[in-house]
């Protein structure tokens, strides 16, 4: 199998870690590609051209993480990474709608001045405070299990990498202020060896 990313995407490191919880990794090439460019090597496998995209030994080719997530975890004998009850899905559901957003909110900052708009930067910055709130409470009361130890699931690690974007990759978004259990959480998820082996690089916004 062939793992096709790029660094600095946090659904592609969703599917790297996953990778490494699992034991899977020595089993899929990774191979980093470029995005928006018409000379990718991705093109010739994804018509689509995003990442994360998992080429499987048949040739057939998963595209998003919440279809290459499932397929995984019919790969090994560990713990799930999907969630097995509602809660977990509405958790895992809670944290992948945050990142979303975050994304576009990202996107609309790279555009130049003159072409940014407004009110898709105040949407997208109320919702991200919104939802920090509700998780902010949640893990106050254990939700998204202790982060350090035990199995990761796709809650954590949906919760996690879109903290570690904003970390590195979106910092005009102060998340940790006023959010003691959401940042203290972060930072244990963040000292595990599968989060220390995909940090993001730093891209200035």
């Amino acid at each position: 199998m062939q793992l096709f990313y790029v660094p600095g995407s946090p659904y592609a490191r969703m599917v790297r870690i996953a990778l490494i919880e699992t034991g899977l990794a020595g089993r899929v090439e990774h191979r980093e590609v470029t995005l928006r460019d018409p000379a990718s090597t991705l093109l010739a496998f994804n018509a689509v051209g995003r990442v994360p995209s998992l080429r499987l030994e048949d040739g057939a080719v998963l595209t998003e993480t919440l279809l290459i997530l499932p397929f995984l975890d019919r790969l090994h004998d560990g713990p799930r990474i999907m969630p097995q009850t509602p809660a977990g899905l509405a958790a895992m559901g809670r944290a992948v709608g945050m990142l979303d957003g975050i994304a576009v909110w990202n996107r609309a900052l790279r555009l130049p001045p003159e072409q940014r708009a407004p009110a898709v930067l105040a949407l997208e910055e109320t919702r991200a405070n919104r939802v920090a709130d509700v998780l902010e409470r949640d893990l106050a009361g254990g939700g998204y299990g202790r982060g350090g130890d035990g199995a990761v699931d796709g809650a954590m690690l949906a919760l996690g990498c879109a903290l570690g974007y904003c970390e590195r990759r979106h910092t005009v978004w102060h998340w940790r202020a006023g959010r003691p259990a959401l940042s203290a959480w972060f930072d244990r998820v963040a000292a595990r060896a599968s989060f220390q082996a995909t940090v993001p690089p730093p891209s200035g916004i």
